[in-house]
């Protein structure tokens, strides 16, 4: 697949409640989350956007879009991120994953062909997400319907399996620490 017709979104800002401060600036591996996953999508795609709340004012070395909404949910920052991107597809990454590759995302965008969204078999995120699923993730978000795993039962969706490792998230501090000390990673300070 050419990945022109390709966005990749970093979904920013999210609510953070189990993590205890915003997980978009906490350090894994000498990077801030967010700038680990935007450099990834840029490592992955000609085009790479971040979405989420302007308010927030992040320290960040990119700009954030504002996704338009009062709410901190997925699915508000991928039907904003469809909104936003000058692509037909969308590869939605959210900040707590820094294990994820470029041939992942590369991998979800190929198996959104003929889709309306490629997900792993963990779930919604990271995932890519055409166009044509923007009306039902617009009408869900307008009926409070906020799951974005309950949207997909309503998309032609096309789940892949990815190595369970690179979907590895951050909820807390705990993660951050187990994932810094994880084989293969040399006990790098993870949290500034």
């Amino acid at each position: 697949m050419a990945y022109h017709d390709v966005t990749g979104v970093l979904l920013v800002g999210g609510a953070s409640s189990r993590f205890g401060s915003p997980k978009t600036v906490a350090v894994f591996e000498g990077e801030m989350l967010a700038e680990r996953a935007y450099r990834i999508i840029e490592d992955s795609f000609p085009n790479a956007i971040a979405v989420g709340k302007a308010e927030d004012m992040f320290p960040l070395s990119f700009e954030v879009l504002d996704d338009g909404s009062e709410l901190r949910a997925a699915i508000v920052g991928v039907a904003a991120a469809l909104r936003l991107a000058d692509t037909e597809i969308a590869v939605a990454v959210p900040t707590d994953m820094p294990l994820l590759t470029p041939a992942a995302l590369r991998l979800l965008a190929d198996a959104a062909a003929g889709y309306d969204a490629a997900v792993p078999q963990t779930g919604p995120l990271p995932g890519a997400y055409r166009r044509a699923a923007l009306p039902v993730l617009e009408r869900r978000i307008a009926g409070s319907q906020l799951a974005l795993r309950d949207a997909l039962a309503e998309l032609e969706t096309h789940e892949i399996a990815l190595n369970p490792e690179l979907l590895r998230n951050v909820n807390t501090r705990d993660d951050l620490e187990e994932l810094a000390r994880s084989p293969g990673r040399r006990g790098k300070r993870t949290m500034s």
